[in-house]
């Protein structure tokens, strides 16, 4: 089936004010009771009205108006309602008051957002918990939503295992495709956070190497695009669910254990050698600015074997591990 044909048009209700009609039924009840009397005293003194007035007061006053109680809808701020009328959509009503509808609609209950998988946790945001029990509800929450999805071990682009978690802010903005194009939008979304974050882990690397010069695109170093892209992937396999991705963000990130030792290593190993690397082309520039100011301020004429000796002696001071221990020569220097 294609994704045109699962898209639904949402359908807004405006129901009518829930108070004066409300009112209005608790009097109507009311006056039934009092003709209701009436219309028994009438027939015991024979008088024909009272027994069409009976008749029109059971009808209205216990059975009609009772059943309307059931048309009275409480909505609070940030939620939804979705409504079928004998097995079809009818509407959602979704602006917050007390409101009256059609009774003869139904209200379809949305899934258990509390409880999805082992494998996530998530914060119950459509039914709540009471003694140990979930009290369910056919309100569905527009509020801005959390899905914390616990760490994975995927392999990156080099095949090194990693550990990657990763949290989805979202929240649902068509009710009739979240109720009615999959079965439990919370879990879809679940599940689907779960097949996008693989797809993109194994596109890059853990980290940048030298044969990623030319993208410099990895897991540790590039937080925000890869963040970007997760959001662009999740949001497209949950288009059909009705559901908007406000953000997706890496929340942890590590070597798995079994490789995280040796990538450390490499890792110091990595940094010592940049390190190195840095004091050498600063002690090379050293002494050369050094030979430089002892030929124009002719303070010593060297031969270019004591200028070797001068630039061995000065790399091994400047390049050392340790504080070098000069040693005064106070004789000839040849």
């Amino acid at each position: 089936m294609s994704d045109n044909k699962l898209r639904f048009e949402e359908k807004r209700l405006r129901g009518a004010p829930g108070i004066p009609l409300l009112i209005l039924n608790i009097f109507i009840i009311l006056a039934g009771v009092v003709l209701f009397v009436c219309s028994l005293i009438w027939i015991e003194d024979g008088v024909t009205m009272g027994v069409p007035c009976l008749i029109i007061t059971v009808l209205v006053a216990f059975i009609i108006c009772p059943f309307l109680f059931v048309g009275f809808k409480l909505v609070r701020p940030n939620e939804a309602i979705v409504f079928t009328l004998f097995g079809k959509y009818y509407g959602t009503l979704r602006s917050e008051g007390f409101f009256f509808i059609n009774p003869f609609v139904a209200a379809v209950a949305p899934p258990p957002a509390g409880v999805i998988s082992a494998s996530n946790t998530f914060d119950a945001k459509i039914i709540g918990y009471k003694g140990g029990k979930k009290i369910p509800s056919n309100k569905m929450s527009m509020k801005t939503m959390t899905l914390n999805n616990e760490r994975q071990k995927i392999n990156d682009k080099l095949g090194n295992p990693v550990e990657i978690g990763i949290v989805v802010i979202w929240r649902v903005v068509n009710t009739v495709e979240a109720m009615f194009n999959v079965d439990d939008y919370v879990e879809y979304l679940s599940i689907q956070c779960d097949s996008a974050l693989r797809s993109i882990v194994r596109l890059y690397p853990y980290d940048a190497t030298d044969e990623d010069e030319v993208t410099k695109v990895s897991l540790r170093g590039s937080s925000q695009e890869i963040s970007g892209k997760l959001q662009e992937a999740i949001q497209e396999k949950v288009n059909v669910a009705g559901l908007e991705i406000i953000e997706a963000k890496i929340t942890h990130l590590a070597y798995a254990q079994e490789i995280a030792a040796a990538m450390l290593q490499r890792q110091q190993a990595n940094a010592i050698v940049d390190a190195r690397k840095l004091i050498v082309d600063g002690a090379v520039s050293m002494v050369e600015l050094a030979l430089e100011k002892l030929s124009e301020r002719d303070v010593v004429q060297l031969d270019e074997e004591r200028k070797a000796a001068m630039v061995s002696n000065l790399l091994v001071v400047l390049c050392g591990n340790r504080d070098a221990q000069p040693i005064v020569n106070s004789g000839s220097l040849y």
